[in-house]
């Protein structure tokens, strides 16, 4: 399969290197430092358990207009970025190529081919002018919800953290023979890429977790081990996924991991640094409107009250701002 990756990150780098050493022919969207270690070095993924996996004989390109159409585009740039590449994604595509979304939180397309009085409603959080959504045909979209925790250590280097799970849906749950051909190329490549019928649920069972733990950890700089275990802490992440899971709840979604049960998994995971306090760490932008925004927005459209998510939003806005002004880390 011709596989491009557009944002050859944590994740990106993790599923384009397993899957060109399972024989794909990948292509990478790259810039920087990165573009010039992959072209030079291949990308270097080291393993939960300490193996070196790199991948050489991948195609490595600033733009995409310089790649060619592919049978499969996965889209693992953030939330925030989407906008910026969304334009260009036309370039990597033929008549029949899927798009494989991959950011956390709600997605633009969530509404989408859903059906029912939401049909088509915009989630202005992650697509504020619309540009995302006249860009990307929804018929070329497969929706995914990304489990392993992974970070870039250098240009062209991956460390995985933990996890091979990558859920996959379409977005009206039919199963066809698109996902069910990507799905066996995950698999090939030492993967878990269930084929879900409902992803929507999926999207929000790890939202519950980004929605707290994200912006908590970001403004108190604590891992998921410390906040989980604070009581103060534990509890707001108790508030904010109860808010939540309200929301949900009337969007039709069935919620099947309790919140205690959720919050226990993430102890689990130990010391580890969300994607959040990452990017606070190194002055990036912050991935709060797909995570949170869009939580609050979604409130408003059910008539759901959200005190407790207003709250941290808030300070987290605040938050990045503080970065964006003072160009580096807060």
């Amino acid at each position: 399969m011709r596989i491009a990756v557009v944002g050859a990150g944590s994740i990106g780098g993790y599923l384009g290197a397993l899957l060109s050493a399972a024989g794909d022919d990948v292509t990478f969207i790259a810039r920087g430092a990165n573009l010039e270690a992959i072209r030079s070095r291949g990308m270097k993924v080291v393993t939960e358990d300490g193996r070196e996996v790199i991948a050489k004989n991948v195609r490595v390109f600033s733009k995409m207009s310089e790649a060619g159409p592919h049978d499969t585009v996965l889209l693992t740039v953030k939330a925030h970025q989407v906008s910026a590449v969304a334009g260009d994604l036309h370039h990597l595509c033929d008549a029949n190529t899927s798009i494989v979304t991959m950011q956390n939180g709600i997605p633009w397309w969530y509404f989408q081919r859903h059906g029912g009085q939401y049909e088509g409603t915009p989630v202005l959080a992650a697509d504020p002018d619309g540009s995302i959504a006249r860009a990307v045909d929804p018929a070329r979209i497969i929706g995914t919800v990304v489990y392993p925790a992974a970070v870039l250590e250098a240009p062209g280097v991956v460390r995985v953290v933990e996890g091979k799970r990558f859920a996959l849906g379409e977005l009206d749950g039919s199963t066809t023979p698109r996902v069910q051909a990507i799905a066996t190329r995950f698999t090939a490549a030492g993967f878990k890429a269930p084929i879900s019928d409902n992803l929507r649920a999926e999207i929000w069972l790890k939202l519950l977790g980004n929605l707290a733990f994200n912006p908590i950890s970001a403004l108190t700089h604590a891992t998921l081990q410390d906040l989980c275990r604070y009581p103060l802490t534990r509890e707001l992440c108790v508030q904010m996924m109860t808010e939540a899971e309200t929301i949900a709840t009337k969007l039709g979604i069935a919620m099947r991991v309790g919140i205690e049960r959720r919050i226990a998994g993430a102890e689990k995971v130990g010391a580890h640094k969300t994607s959040m306090l990452q990017d606070i760490e190194h002055g990036r932008p912050l991935e709060i409107e797909a995570l949170v925004g869009a939580v609050i927005e979604l409130g408003r459209l059910t008539g759901t009250p959200t005190p407790h998510i207003d709250s941290v939003y808030a300070c987290t806005r605040l938050l990045a701002q503080t970065i964006v002004d003072a160009k580096g880390p807060a």
